[in-house]
């Protein structure tokens, strides 16, 4: 290294210059292990940080379709046909959230709350038997979308429309909106009617949507829905079934 005062070479390990008697300075070493670790908590922080802000804007994101599909359907639906998306999108960020919104609150209703019984008292679900329904019932809920997606792209040249995988996956899944919002109300169970009678909006839903996303004449969009609904009626009896298979009767408790 060189001296700072004359710019003379110095000795390497010498504490002062050998030409001008200055005090040489060392350089500060850092502490073996911080600069590694200060770049392994810095990069940690950042990237919970972006996580975590990724994660708000999802939240966000989701608040703002279902409150738009729910209050401006005419408006939103040609938004979501021009949108680019994929099946994984829809499915992940759109369905799992509010899905998961009913399912839980059915799961707190039934072990919890419980349903009044008249001369029985008020009968709840075990633990076990209610986790195993509420995750029979998701699955079920993703495998119902997907039929009934592939329903609405068989169906749309019969009614005069253009099949289109995505856009049948897109109008099934935002017409289901309401009934999963409702679902919530099911955290007490005895307004499960309630949350029923709200899902019927999406029948509206699916009514507006269909001619924009499958491209089917406006005076033919009638017919199409009622052919989807009452393929929904059977598959939701079916979801319903299927669930009660591992929910009724087994871990019943007062």
């Amino acid at each position: 290294m060189d001296c700072t005062a004359c710019g003379q070479a110095v000795l390497e390990g010498a504490a002062v210059c050998g030409h001008c008697g200055a005090a040489v300075a060392k350089a500060a070493e850092p502490t073996p292990g911080f600069a590694a670790a200060s770049g392994s908590a810095g990069g940690s922080g950042n990237q919970a940080s972006g996580q975590g802000f990724a994660s708000q804007v999802a939240a966000n994101r989701l608040a703002e379709r279902v409150k738009a599909i729910l209050l401006r359907p005419r408006t939103e639906w040609p938004i979501i046909a021009d949108e680019a998306s994929t099946p994984q999108d829809i499915y992940l960020r759109y369905v799992a959230p509010l899905v998961a919104i009913g399912v839980i609150a059915t799961f707190i209703g039934t072990v919890v709350v419980g349903m009044p019984v008249p001369l029985l008292g008020t009968m709840r679900l075990g633990i076990g038997t209610a986790l195993a329904g509420a995750i029979v019932h998701f699955v079920l809920t993703f495998i119902a979308v997907f039929v009934i997606a592939m329903i609405v792209d068989a169906l749309a040249p019969t009614f005069g429309g253009q099949k289109d995988a995505l856009r049948a996956l897109k109008v099934t899944a935002y017409s289901f909106t309401p009934g999963w919002i409702a679902a919530i109300l099911t955290i007490v169970p005895m307004l499960g009617f309630l949350a029923a009678l709200i899902s019927l909006y999406g029948l509206y839903l699916m009514y507006l949507g269909l001619p924009v996303l499958m491209r089917v004449p406006n005076d033919k969009a009638l017919g199409y829905t009622v052919v989807v609904v009452l393929c929904a009626i059977v598959l939701g009896i079916v979801v319903s079934a299927l669930t009660g298979l591992v929910t009724g009767g087994y871990g019943m408790r007062m």
